[in-house]
């Protein structure tokens, strides 16, 4: 994973499209230099959620809960097979040890995220509770083969964390999508920002379950 800072500078560096005439660009007092004045009226055009009533908001929350339940739930079931099952997925007739195990189940989530993230312009799923169904049914899988060990090669377990990988990603490059294409110009930073709080308080809920959850595994095995 070491490799991942470099390519990170690289993507930075070179494939990125500098803006024309941001090297050049400085603060400065009006009048602005001419080259300044579309990216100015334009962020003014884009900010207005300073300008949303308390009930608008309430109501674009609302509106958005269709796709911010799903994207919590599928974060929920995510970190909570990331955190608390992945150490508990050992098979001792494999070639790799425990933490080789591990690291592979990490990257193979990482490489599923990172397919399904890139999907976004190829195609457009609006039924995002589909995959947060999907996703449950992985965390009581994954659950079940922890409690009573059933499926009998590693093989399995990668594919089926490659897939919950493909099913995150999916979700929530596709939520963000929807609310993007379907939200009005001057809703759609807070309901952007709004959305944002499904993934993180889905992460937050799965800790607090997965670690206990985790614990008492260990100490009954």
């Amino acid at each position: 994973m070491v490799t991942i800072p470099v390519l990170l500078c690289v993507s930075y560096f070179r494939l990125l499209q500098t803006p024309p005439g941001l090297s050049n660009w400085q603060i400065q007092t009006p009048p602005r230099p001419p080259e300044c004045q579309p990216i100015i009226r334009q962020r003014h055009s884009e900010v207005g959620t300073s300008e949303l009533s308390l009930w608008k908001r309430f109501r674009i929350i609302r509106g958005l809960l269709k796709y911010m339940i799903p994207l919590g739930l599928i974060y929920f079931a995510e970190y909570f097979i990331n955190q608390g099952l992945f150490e508990l997925l050992y098979f001792r007739n494999s070639i790799l040890d425990h933490s080789g195990q591990y690291r592979w189940y990490q990257t193979l989530y990482q490489i599923g995220v990172f397919v399904s993230r890139s999907s976004g312009n190829c195609v457009r799923l609006q039924r995002i509770w589909i995959l947060a169904v999907l996703q449950v049914l992985n965390l009581v899988l994954l659950v079940c083969d922890v409690w009573y060990a059933f499926i009998p090669n590693i093989w399995i377990i990668f594919a089926i964390i490659l897939y919950e990988g493909l099913l995150g990603g999916a979700g929530y490059v596709h939520t963000f999508r929807n609310i993007t294409l379907e939200s009005p110009e001057e809703e759609r930073e807070f309901a952007m920002g709004a959305a944002s709080v499904a993934d993180t308080l889905g992460i937050a809920i799965s800790g607090a379950g997965a670690l206990p959850f985790h614990n008492q595994m260990c100490r009954l095995g």
